[in-house]
C-alpha cells in the first residue's frame, strides 16, 4: 500500500503512518509477549521509514533524517539487516540530494554491506549504483566503472532491462567526461537498442538526446540533428519536458552552426520556456504539498484541543464530585459557604485560563504560518538556483559551496549557457534571510533579463543592464529601497575568460599563485556618481583554477581569539589544496569553515564558487 501511496497522494501517506506510528507505539508500552512487542517495533520502524520518505518530499531535510535514523535504530535492535539496509539507504539518498557525498558514500557503503549478507540481487545492484553515481560526480571514474559494471551484472542475471539501459547510458555519460567519445557513443547505442527493444520510451528520449549531444561534439552535425529531432518528437509525445528543454538546446545549436538563424531562435525560446515551466511546475508543486500539511494540521490541531477539552470537563466533573462528598462530611452549612466560594474561583480560574489559552492560539498559528511561508520561501529560492546536473554539464570540473545563514539566503549562484558561452556568478544582495532572498529574487532576474532578453554575454555589459533593472524595480516602491547586490560574474569561452565584479573580487591560481583581479567598489543598486562597470579578459592556461565568493565565508569569526577568517587566511588554504580534487577543495573549505567557526554562530551567507580549466 505505501508503495502505491509513494506514487499519488503523499499526504494520506503522513496521516495513515502517523497512525501506524500512534498504535505501534500503544502497543510496544502494552505488549504482554516479547513476540507481539517485536511485531509491533517493526511496524513501528517501517511508518518511520515513511514519515523520512514523506519529509524528505516536502524538503524537510533535518526531520527526514531523524525519521531514517529512529527507524535505523529500531531495525538494529531487532536485528533486522534488510530493514536496516533500507533505512541506510534513505539517509544515504538525503546526503546525496544535499551534495554531502563523503557521508551519502558511507551510508551507501553500510546499506551495501548488509544488502551483500541477506539482500535480493535487484537491491545490491540498486546499491551498487548509488555509490557508482557518487564516484562519478567526484570525478573518481575507475571507481565509478568498478561498482558500475558490478551492478550491471546483476541487472543482467535477473532480467533487469530497464535497470539496465539506465546503468549504461549512465556509463556513457561518465566515458564522455573523461573525453573517451567513441567508447561512449558505442555504450549510448547498446543503451538506445534496449530502450527501443522494451518500449522503455522516456529513457529512449534522453538517449536519442545523449547520443545527438555527442556526435555534435565530433562534429558529425547531420547525424546530431537528426537524433536530437528524434529525441525532440518523442519526448514530446510522452510530454516530459525536461527532455523537450535538452533537445530543444540541442537543435538551437545545430541551426544556428548550420547558419538558420531563425530556426536557431525559435528552438532557444522553446528551450526557455521549457526551463521557466519546469521552474514553475517545482514551485506549483512545493506550494500545493505545503498548502495540504499546513490544513492537515490546522484540522489536527483543532482535534487534539477537542479532545484536551473534554479530558478538562472529565476531570473537573470529579473534582467537583469530591468536593461535594467532603462538603456533605462536614455539614450542610459549611457545604453552601465552600461551594460559593469554589465556584466562584472556578468561574475566575476558567476566565483567565481562557483569554492565555486564546493568546496561546493565536502566537503559535501566527508562528505555523510564518514558518510556512518561510519553507515556502525556501522552494521558490531553490527553484531559481541551476541545478547540479546543469553545472556540472558545461563546468565540469567544478564545485559550489552553498551554505546560507538561515532557510533562505541573500547568497545565490546563478549560470546561463549561451552562444557557447558559460556564464557563472556569486551573488551576495543586502540582507540575509527572508529580506535578503526577497532582493536575491529581483536580482536573479536582472540576471536572467539581461542575458535572456537583451542577449548579452559580456560581463560588464551584463552588470549594467542588471543595474538598471534592479533600480527600475525599486523604484517603482514608495519607500525609498536603497537595497543591491555585491556579485563577482564570469563569461568561460574554452580558453577564454572575461570578468566582471561588484565589490567581489576574481581569484586566479596558476603554477602556485594567486592572481586577483579587483571589482569595481559601487553595488548592483543605488550608488552616486556611478560608471560602467568594467569588463576584464584573460587568456587561461589548462590547470588553472577560478575561484568567485561572496564574502560570507571569509568575515567569519572564530578560531581560539573570536576574530575573522580573513582573504589572508584564505588565500593560504586554496593555495595549500590545489593538489586535491574539485569535489575534495569543497569537503575541505567546508570542514575549515566550520572548524573555525566551532560554537559561534554563522553571520552571513557563504558561496563559494571553484572551477578547474
Amino acid at each position: 500500500m505505501s508503495e502505491i501511496l509513494y506514487q499519488t497522494n503523499f499526504d494520506t501517506l503522513k496521516v495513515l503512518c502517523e497512525r501506524v506510528k500512534i498504535i505501534a507505539e500503544d502497543g510496544i508500552s502494552k505488549a504482554k509477549t516479547s513476540k507481539v512487542k517485536i511485531s509491533f517495533k517493526h511496524s513501528l520502524a517501517s511508518a518511520l521509514n515513511n514519515l523520512g520518505y514523506y519529509s524528505d518530499h516536502l524538503g524537510q531535510i533535518t526531520q527526514a533524517l531523524n525519521y531514517y535514523d529512529k527507524s535505523y535504530k529500531i531495525y538494529q535492535q531487532l536485528g533486522d539487516k534488510q530493514g536496516s539496509a533500507t533505512a541506510l539507504n534513505n539517509i544515504g539518498i538525503i546526503y546525496h540530494h544535499q551534495n554531502d557525498y563523503t557521508n551519502a558514500l558511507k551510508a551507501y557503503k553500510e546499506s551495501l554491506k548488509m544488502r551483500e549478507e541477506i539482500g535480493t540481487k535487484y537491491e545490491i545492484a540498486s546499491s551498487l549504483s548509488n555509490i557508482a553515481v557518487i564516484y562519478g560526480v567526484r570525478g573518481e571514474y575507475e571507481k565509478f566503472h568498478k561498482y558500475s559494471n558490478r551492478s550491471l551484472a546483476f541487472k543482467e542475471e535477473i532480467g533487469d532491462d530497464r535497470g539496465v539501459a539506465l546503468s549504461l547510458n549512465n556509463m556513457a555519460i561518465q566515458y564522455e567526461k573523461q573525453g573517451e567519445i567513441d567508447k561512449a557513443l558505442e555504450i549510448y547505442y547498446k543503451a538506445l537498442k534496449i530502450t527501443q527493444e522494451f518500449g522503455f520510451k522516456s529513457i529512449e528520449a534522453t538517449c536519442l538526446n545523449n547520443i545527438g549531444e555527442t556526435e555534435f561534439t565530433k562534429g558529425n552535425t547531420k547525424i546530431a540533428k537528426g537524433y536530437a529531432n528524434q529525441s525532440y518528437l518523442l519526448a514530446k509525445e510522452i510530454g516530459y519536458p525536461g527532455t523537450i528543454l535538452s533537445a530543444a538546446r540541442l537543435l538551437s545549436m545545430i541551426y544556428e552552426k548550420e547558419g538558420d538563424g531563425m530556426k536557431a531562435l525559435e528552438l532557444h525560446k522553446l528551450a526557455v520556456r521549457m526551463k521557466d515551466s519546469l521552474d514553475n511546475d517545482a514551485v506549483n508543486k512545493a506550494t500545493v504539498r505545503i498548502q495540504a500539511k499546513y490544513e492537515y494540521e490546522k484540522i489536527q490541531a483543532i482535534k487534539d484541543k477537542e479532545h484536551e477539552k473534554q479530558l478538562a470537563l472529565e476531570q473537573e466533573a470529579k473534582a467537583k464530585q469530591r468536593l461535594v462528598t467532603y462538603a456533605i462530611a462536614g455539614g450542610l452549612g459549611l457545604v453552601g459557604i465552600f461551594l460559593l466560594f469554589v465556584m466562584n474561583r472556578l468561574k475566575v480560574t476558567r476566565k483567565q485560563k481562557s483569554v492565555i489559552e486564546h493568546q496561546k492560539e493565536i502566537v503559535e498559528e501566527a508562528h505555523k504560518e510564518i514558518q510556512d511561508s518561510i519553507v515556502y520561501a525556501k522552494r521558490i529560492q531553490l527553484a531559481i538556483l541551476p541545478p547540479t546536473k546543469l553545472v556540472k554539464e558545461y563546468l565540469k570540473e567544478s564545485f559550489i559551496l552553498y551554505k546560507p545563514k538561515d532557510v533562505v539566503a541573500g547568497d545565490f549562484y546563478w549560470m546561463e549557457h549561451k552562444s557557447g558561452k558559460v556564464l557563472f556568478a556569486a551573488a551576495d544582495c543586502t540582507g540575509h534571510g527572508v529580506p535578503g532572498a526577497m532582493v536575491s529574487v529581483v536580482c536573479n532576474n536582472g540576471l536572467n533579463r539581461s542575458v535572456r532578453e537583451y542577449g548579452l554575454t559580456d560581463p560588464g555589459q551584463i552588470l549594467d543592464k542588471t543595474r538598471e533593472i534592479v533600480i527600475q524595480e525599486f523604484e517603482k516602491s514608495e519607500e525609498d529601497v536603497k537595497d543591491g547586490m555585491d556579485i563577482a560574474l564570469c563569461c568561460l569561452d574554452g580558453m577564454k575568460l572575461q570578468y566582471a565584479g561588484a565589490h567581489n573580487p576574481l581569484w586566479i591560481i596558476r603554477d602556485g599563485e594567486i592572481i586577483e583581479t579587483k571589482a569595481d567598489k559601487q553595488p548592483i543598486g543605488q550608488f552616486d556618481n556611478p560608471e560602467p562597470y568594467k569588463t576584464h579578459s584573460f587568456d587561461l592556461k589548462s590547470g588553472d583554477l577560478i575561484y568567485i565568493f561572496s564574502d560570507g565565508y571569509v568575515d567569519q569569526f572564530g578560531g581560539e581569539k573570536g576574530k575573522k577568517f580573513k582573504s589572508r587566511a584564505f588565500r593560504d588554504l586554496l593555495l595549500s589544496i590545489q593538489d586535491k580534487s574539485m569535489e575534495e577543495q569543497k569537503e575541505i573549505i567546508d570542514e575549515a569553515f566550520e572548524a573555525w567557526k566551532g560554537a559561534l554562530e554563522q553571520i552571513d551567507d557563504v558561496c563559494v564558487i571553484g572551477v578547474k580549466i
